[in-house]
């Protein structure tokens, strides 16, 4: 009498295969923890970014060199989107605060997971702003930063901080909740397909049972590829749960960061504007700006005076520039912030004050008697030619000269 069919063939052991000592599920092979590197370094590095611009008081001070009014007004000329900025310049302050802000919320979500797709996008949002207006003319472009900080941010919009509790506050607050409803928890467990083949009961010598003996493969397998069966009432619950609890997390965040916010602002303005830098007296009279190139320079004219002692726009008196010394005032014609030297007894230089790099304003340094751009470190001498990148180009040169009348005079 023959025996009756089995309905799953015998299971034979399989060689295990070699992992030199690791399982193969170890977790550091699974996104969560692989990407747990890159959240520490973007949150870690946004957060600080926007803490230490509330510090700065020179970035929310109006008329500063490299304050957030100043980078506006540079960008409207500079930027691509330059457009839609121009409006924006009366409103620095708050958008200065804005950007800051946000800053600090996309880094505290990086860093613990919070939310973390959103605060991914924030950043991704956030760095595509800067390289459209502050890194845009960097040249080559892997020198501007804000391109990098873009890309870094795309695998954390896809994939988030991922399930594990231990990686992220949404994994964990996800698991609590579960467990409160009593449900069955949703984490997703790294396993190897061989494992997975050594617990199927229909698998046997290379060859899966239930697809009538086709080749066992983990893209085809219906054991993994069969949805969880859910109660979707249980499902909307664990959701709602878990969403409130989130929310009620990120509204103790944000009273934090908004306390620490405010605290850094006040030591920042306390410590008042410690190594502000320039010691560039100011002209009292509008005027300078410009386009390319080396610094100009010219002598006192020669020629008959006009009403004013030369012809151009009168930025101020001779005087207010003694040798060797550097004033500040404004381009009458493009409204840029610009600077005048004398390097000898009746020689005036001019230039544009606009970095040609990514537009931030330069400012003096008297120590090193050069003009440094605060936003990425480009030198200039007290002629305007460059020093030190990344920019390649000098400062715009501005014709200036003294009128008989003893004041300056640039072209209007």
């Amino acid at each position: 009498m023959a025996a009756p069919a089995r309905p799953y063939p015998s299971r034979r052991p399989r060689p295990r295969p070699a992992t030199g000592g690791r399982s193969l599920s170890w977790p550091l092979w699974t996104s969560g923890w692989a990407l747990l590197p890159l959240r520490l370094f973007l949150g870690v590095t946004f957060g600080f970014a926007g803490l230490q611009k509330l510090a700065d008081p020179r970035f929310l001070r109006a008329g500063a060199p490299g304050s957030v009014q100043a980078q506006l007004r540079a960008a409207a000329h500079t930027s691509p989107i330059g457009g839609q900025l121009g409006g924006l310049a009366s409103h620095a302050l708050a958008v200065g605060i804005a950007i800051a802000l946000a800053e600090v919320a996309v880094g505290l979500g990086a860093l613990a997971g919070l939310w973390t797709r959103a605060a991914a996008a924030g950043g991704l949002a956030l760095s595509l702003g800067f390289l459209l207006t502050v890194s845009w003319h960097s040249h080559p472009y892997y020198l501007g930063p804000d391109i990098v900080f873009a890309a870094a941010w795309v695998p954390l919009v896809l994939a988030g901080a991922g399930e594990d509790p231990r990686l992220s506050l949404d994994g964990l607050l996800r698991r609590r909740a579960e467990q409160e409803l009593g449900l069955p928890t949703t984490a997703t467990v790294p396993m190897a397909f061989a494992r997975v083949q050594a617990l199927c009961g229909g698998y046997e010598a290379g060859h899966c049972h239930y697809r009538r003996g086709a080749a066992c493969r983990p893209d085809a397998c219906p054991v993994l590829a069969a949805p969880p069966v859910a109660d979707p009432e249980a499902g909307e619950m664990l959701d709602r749960r878990a969403f409130l609890r989130r929310a009620q997390v990120v509204g103790l965040f944000a009273a934090a960061g908004l306390g620490t916010a405010a605290a850094t602002a006040w030591i920042g303005r306390l410590l008042g504007g410690a190594g502000e830098g320039g010691s560039a007296t100011s002209l009292a009279s509008p005027g300078a700006g410009g386009s390319g190139g080396r610094a100009a320079t010219t002598t006192p004219p020669t020629g008959p005076p006009t009403a004013g002692g030369t012809a151009g726009v009168a930025i101020g008196p001779a005087s207010a520039v003694p040798v060797g010394g550097v004033a500040s005032f404004t381009d009458p014609q493009a409204g840029d912030p610009a600077y005048v030297v004398q390097p000898s007894a009746g020689r005036y230089a001019a230039f544009s004050a606009v970095c040609p790099h990514a537009g931030c304003e330069v400012q003096y340094q008297s120590g090193d008697g050069e003009f440094v751009c605060p936003c990425h470190g480009a030198r200039f001498d007290r002629t305007g030619s460059v020093l030190q990148g990344p920019a390649t180009r000098s400062l715009s040169p501005i014709t200036v000269a003294k009128g008989r009348d003893g004041q300056l005079y640039v072209d209007g």
